[in-house]
């Protein structure tokens, strides 16, 4: 994977995030050199879904009205079907996502996190996967939906689920390293 040493990535998550598409790509890009805060609406813990019940708790690092996409490389959205349900009836969720598109810098969103791109209306005529039962859901929301491990569009990072987590990391430092995105259509 490529050295992230001096960049900082977002991971934004809340109570029922899927377990491994969070604590994987925190421990991964942290092993790559990078700063990941875990950021949340709700300060203190959250805790995930492992399976078929609930998982462990995860320390939130900083709330979400205490960050700003300019202050970070990258954002991260774990799937889960509870976690990105319940963040995009969050407009400053919403709002925080759409600044780090605005910005140029990488969004990654895997499982049921695409969601979050439809509502944000970064899903809109950009190749994205997701979760099979989301596919119609972005296809619908003008997406190009595609049935690989991760499907990368200017900077825009998706995979299906916690198997593709490798490829879906090494995506999202990969994406980093390049930096800015032009956001154009091609």
């Amino acid at each position: 994977m490529k050295d992230l040493t001096g960049k900082k990535i977002a991971i934004l998550a809340t109570h029922g995030f899927e377990q491994s598409e969070l604590d994987v790509p925190h421990a991964e890009l942290r092993k790559a050199g990078a700063s990941v805060d875990i950021v949340s609406p709700e300060p203190g813990e959250i805790r995930g879904w492992k399976h078929k019940d609930w998982g462990s708790a995860v320390k939130v690092d900083k709330a979400l009205d205490q960050v700003s996409a300019v202050d970070y490389d990258a954002i991260v959205l774990p799937g889960g079907q509870m976690n990105p349900d319940t963040l995009r009836g969050n407009d400053r969720a919403l709002a925080l996502i759409k600044d780090f598109f605005a910005q140029g810098k990488t969004v990654a969103a895997v499982c049921h996190g695409p969601w979050l791109l439809i509502d944000t209306g970064i899903a809109k005529g950009r190749k994205v996967t997701s979760w099979p039962t989301v596919r119609q859901d972005l296809i619908n929301a003008g997406a190009l939906w595609e049935d690989r491990e991760v499907v990368t569009d200017k900077g825009i990072v998706t995979s299906r689920k916690p198997a593709d987590l490798p490829a879906f990391v090494a995506k999202i430092a990969e994406e980093i390293n390049e930096g800015r995105h032009s956001r154009q259509a091609a």
